[in-house]
This record gives structure tokens, sequence and C-alpha cells, in this order.
């Protein structure tokens, strides 16, 4: 199961991701929130890393309009490595090096399709097991 949520500056690009997962068939969970009314994204942002940490969710996916905010906050919950991925080849790299399990993006920084490009970069690209990158995540935990 994915977990995603945003805020009110990346609700367009979440509904956006939303649809194409549920193209793709996958199963998720939406944490909000659920229109356009400003909110705080550090609720959403930290029940998304929530999930993920705790087993509920296999990867999380964090939108707000510049990704950064929802980035720090999922990373303050233990276990959690959140990328922020603007496009395909850093969805990769933190995939295969860091094994990141939670996707940051931003609403107001990249379009539908290119995020269609990134989240399935994310979802589809496994964690390469090198020992160095196991190395380099344990000291990070």
């Amino acid at each position: 199961m994915i977990a995603i949520g945003s805020d009110h500056g990346g609700f367009d690009l979440k509904t956006s991701v939303i649809a194409h997962l549920e193209a793709r068939g996958m199963e998720y969970r939406d944490f909000g929130c659920f229109d356009k009314k400003s909110v705080d994204y550090p609720q959403y942002a930290k029940a998304v890393a929530q999930a993920v940490a705790s087993g509920e969710a296999e990867k999380g996916i964090v939108i707000c309009t510049t990704g950064i905010g929802v980035s720090i906050v999922a990373n303050k919950v233990h276990g959690i490595r959140c990328a922020l991925c603007s496009e395909v080849s850093t969805a990769k790299l933190t995939r295969l090096h860091n094994d990141a399990n939670v996707l940051a993006m931003g609403g107001g920084m990249i379009g539908p399709k290119a995020a269609d490009d990134i989240v399935d970069t994310f979802l589809d690209t496994p964690f390469s097991g090198e020992e160095k990158h196991k190395r380099r995540i344990s000291e990070i935990e």
C-alpha cells in the first residue's frame, strides 16, 4: 500500500498522482488534505511518514508547493528516508543508493506528466543492496 498526503499547495498534484496510482492498479491510502482550503502541511506529511515507518504502508508520497516542507517533516520520523525529487534521475538514484521510502514532490514545481514519471521510477526501482549503500544507510540511522 502506498501512503499519500498533501497540503493545499500540493492538492492538485496529489489528485493527479492518485489517478495515476489507480490506473496502475495500486492500492493507496490518502491521508489528506481533501480540498484546496489552506491547511498546515506537517500533520499530513507526519501521518504519511508514520504509516510507512510502522509498516502500514510500503512507501509514501508527500506533496506541498515546493516539496521542501513535507520532506523536512517526513524525515523527522524515525526510519524514514524521504527524498525530494523533481526529475526521474534523482528518484532512481535515491531508491538505488538510499533505499528511500518516502517521495516528496512540489506541486508548484512540476506538472502531472513529470510527477507520473517520477512516481513510476520511485516505486519501480529496487534498492541496489550494495554493501557500501547498506553501510551508509546504517550510518544515517
